[in-house]
Order: structure tokens, then sequence, then C-alpha cells
């Protein structure tokens, strides 16, 4: 990896209000090429190039920075990791459950916790409709997952009373807000701006109602 692809990291995390730190930095170049080096022969993303993967990658991830809540992260689908890798490089004081069902991406993840390192990263292998866990989630993130109806059925179970969904999105999705069921309630519903990236993204934080 490129000094210029450390440049554009340190730059588009300060402008999403990220403090450089070398050691983070570096720590997210081996993550990036790690997945390269995977994605040869595991397809485990179609974004190939490098300055592609440090955008739609790491700084399209770290734009949800800011709506985490709690200490217990889930990440819904990880696949390789997105966006839970990068969030747990820029959030060490959480912790962070990756969950996939397929196992060359849990495979690719738990080689990635050994190699980036990543302390704070637990990968499991599961369909997350039918997985339990010992303790319940205070944020529930997902980057592509379907619909927010979708997203608050197959996840509902496995958030805290008082935690919170985080769907990351493209266009607003007024019709998914319409359409979602009862007893959930949209607590947020924000543009965010990717640095280097020319597409529009918005971030939609569902919580429980008053009859949820």
């Amino acid at each position: 990896m490129s000094i210029d692809l450390e440049q554009r990291l340190n730059d588009g995390l300060a402008q999403l209000g990220v403090p450089a730190d070398a050691g983070r930095t570096a720590a997210m170049l081996r993550y990036l090429e790690l997945l390269r080096r995977w994605n040869k022969t595991y397809n485990l993303t179609s974004v190939i190039e490098p300055d592609d993967m440090a955008v739609r990658h790491i700084l399209d991830s770290a734009s949800a920075r800011d709506f985490l809540a709690g200490r217990a992260v889930l990440d819904a689908g990880s696949g390789a990791g997105l966006p839970g890798i990068p969030l747990a490089l820029l959030e060490i004081g959480r912790h962070f459950t990756l969950l996939d069902s397929v196992g060359k991406k849990v495979s690719f993840l738990r080689q990635a916790v050994l190699e980036v390192p990543l302390g704070n990263v637990t990968p499991v292998q599961a369909r997350l409709e039918s997985w339990r866990n010992e303790s319940l989630y205070d944020t529930v993130i997902c980057r592509a997952f379907g619909t927010l109806a979708e997203f608050a059925k197959v996840c509902g179970h496995l958030l805290a009373p008082a935690g919170r969904l985080v769907a990351m999105k493209g266009r607003f999705p007024a019709p998914e807000i319409d359409a979602l069921p009862p007893g959930w309630k949209v607590a947020q519903a924000r543009p965010v701006t990717v640095p280097g990236l020319d597409a529009e993204r918005h971030i939609i934080v569902l919580e429980r109602g008053v009859d949820g």
C-alpha cells in the first residue's frame, strides 16, 4: 500500500472529525492489504482498486461512527468486516461482534483479527434469524442488509431494550420508513458525506417505540 493511500485515509478521516493516529492508519492499511490478497481467491468484494477500497470500505464505514451507542456492537451480515472492522479500529473502547453465515467470510474475519490485529472483535458464523447471544447488543449496525422492516424483523431479538438499529443506506429510504412494522420508530435519519465518494449516503437509526 502506497504513501498516497495512507494520505488519502488520513485526509478523509480528518474530514470526518477523526484525529490523526499513525498506528490506526497502519492497521487500516494492513486490513486493506489482507482483503486484497484474500479477494484474489475468495471474491469477498467487488471493489478492488486501492483508492476505491479506502473510500468505499474504510471512509464509508467510518461515517457511521457517531451513530454508535453503548459498548456492545453487532455488525449484522458483516461480510468482509464492513463496517465492523473500520469502526472497531476507530472505537477501541467498544466490543464488536462480526456475524456472517458464510464460512469463507468468517475465515477471513478470523484471520483479520490475528493479522491486523483486532483485540475488540469477535467473529461469529451463524444465521441472524436463529442466532442467540448470552448478552444483548447496545447497537446493531448493517450495511446493505435489506429493507428497514427486514432489518428490524431479523435483528430485533438481538437488541437490548434501550438499544438502537443503525442502517447505512444510499438514497433516503422514504418508502422503507413508511413500511416499518409496529413497535419501531425512526430516532434519526441523517445524510452523511463520505470524503471522496460522489454518491448519496444516509444513516437511519431505529429504536423501539412505546408499543415495541
